[in-house]
């Protein structure tokens, strides 16, 4: 069954920046050759954690390329902006002439100005009130990655910050493709931003033992369906897709990157951190968005899934998929390669998945030496695999029991 054209929107412009590159294509490229990660740092403002490394952007001028306008965006939504003008001259679009009031910006982050907040907040203890800097509220709030967007692009249509703590990303673009079909805005920029450089937090999800505590090889201690993960590895970046009504792209002759055609949301009404054990959440999530999206599930021949590296939620999402796919589709998880960038988690891998569809090429899940034998799919390891498809799903979790799914289709 192919794509549902009627209700689908165009995929016509990408942005990343991510731990393995700072734009899409040296994303792609690093994620698709390297057999290892290169941007796993110890950061020294988590110096005597148990995890005091994390997967960072490293070497991006933000102020230089932000310039004043940067004092006022958390790095998050710094990173948001940069993956936003990326992804509108990828798409070929000119905020200079679109018509404004018809362009939406929605972007999901989990944690959002947390860095800034905390900085502050050290500045209040160790130095008064009165050295408290002044930009704590607009600076820490979760829309100021959507808002900076806008500011930046002149955007005048709706404007929304997500919050599904690790399934934002994906929620945002279901949002997006949401308002495309209602004819709120013909364009829509969506997906997710996110920076924890925070150690309060990290300090915290240590404790939760979330956080895989392989100080001494931390280059691969992100190691998605292994049977040796101890944990996931935090990652900072932002992924966002311009999206596009169809008739929209058609009457400006737009190059289409991919068809977004589905997306479910499922609760599991169950915990605050951990999903449900039957993984009926995201198993309802993926049924639901191959419904929104008129397809058999054989049809779908690759699943980036969300595949975090922590022991229980690896498993549990594995055997969801069994369930909806079978094990028909080519499985991988390229957090090993971004790190878990939380919120941004889901646009980063969006973006992914339009790219395996445009180059027929599924990343591998690299740092996957042995896989977990309670794992029943087929999980792409060691390279990079060329298959033929013609449809893709990515999948997100999140605390609180968020569970969400996109199809998307080749153009």
């Amino acid at each position: 069954m192919g794509v549902a054209t009627g209700s689908a929107a165009a995929v016509t412009g990408m942005g990343l920046v991510t731990a393995a590159g700072h734009d899409a294509k040296t994303a792609w490229s690093e994620i698709t050759t390297a057999d290892v990660p290169h941007g796993v740092r110890s950061l020294e403002e988590l110096q005597g954690l148990p995890c005091d490394f994390m997967y960072t952007v490293e070497g991006l001028d933000l102020d230089g390329r932000l310039g004043r306008d940067s004092l006022l965006l958390d790095r998050f939504a710094q990173l948001a902006v940069i993956a936003a003008r990326e992804a509108v001259a990828d798409a070929g679009l000119d905020p200079e002439s679109w018509d404004s009031h018809r362009v939406g910006v929605v972007i999901g982050t989990a944690h959002g100005g947390l860095r800034y907040y905390d900085e502050q907040q050290a500045v209040l203890v160790a130095r008064g009130a009165r050295r408290v800097g002044p930009k704590v509220a607009p600076l820490s709030v979760n829309n100021n990655a959507a808002g900076g967007v806008c500011q930046d692009l002149g955007v005048r249509g709706p404007s929304l910050a997500v919050s599904t703590a690790c399934a934002s990303g994906t929620d945002a673009i279901g949002t997006a493709l949401g308002w495309l079909r209602l004819g709120r805005c013909d364009i829509a920029i969506a997906g997710g931003a996110e920076a924890l450089r925070s150690r309060l937090m990290v300090a915290s999800t240590c404790r939760m033992r979330a956080l895989s505590t392989r100080v001494e090889d931390s280059a691969r201690a992100c190691r998605p369906f292994d049977a040796d993960r101890d944990g996931f590895v935090v990652g900072e970046g932002a992924g966002l897709l311009v999206l596009e009504r169809p008739e929209h792209a058609r009457a400006r002759g737009a190059a289409v990157r991919a068809h977004l055609s589905g997306y479910g949301s499922a609760s599991d009404a169950c915990s605050p951190v951990a999903p449900r054990e039957d993984g009926t959440g995201i198993e309802a999530a993926l049924r639901g968005a191959l419904a929104d999206a008129d397809t058999a599930a054989a049809d779908v021949g690759h699943v980036n899934a969300h595949g975090t590296s922590t022991v229980m939620n690896d498993l549990i999402e594995a055997q969801a998929l069994h369930r909806v796919f079978g094990e028909r589709p080519l499985v991988t998880s390229t957090k090993a390669m971004t790190g878990h960038a939380l919120g941004a988690a889901g646009g980063i891998e969006a973006a992914l998945t339009v790219l395996a569809l445009q180059e027929q090429l599924v990343p591998a899940t690299v740092n996957l030496d042995v896989l977990d034998p309670r794992v029943p799919v087929e999980v792409v390891a060691k390279s990079a695999r060329p298959a033929r498809l013609e449809c893709a799903a990515t999948t997100s979790l999140g605390f609180g029991g968020h569970n969400s799914a996109l199809i998307l289709h080749r153009a």
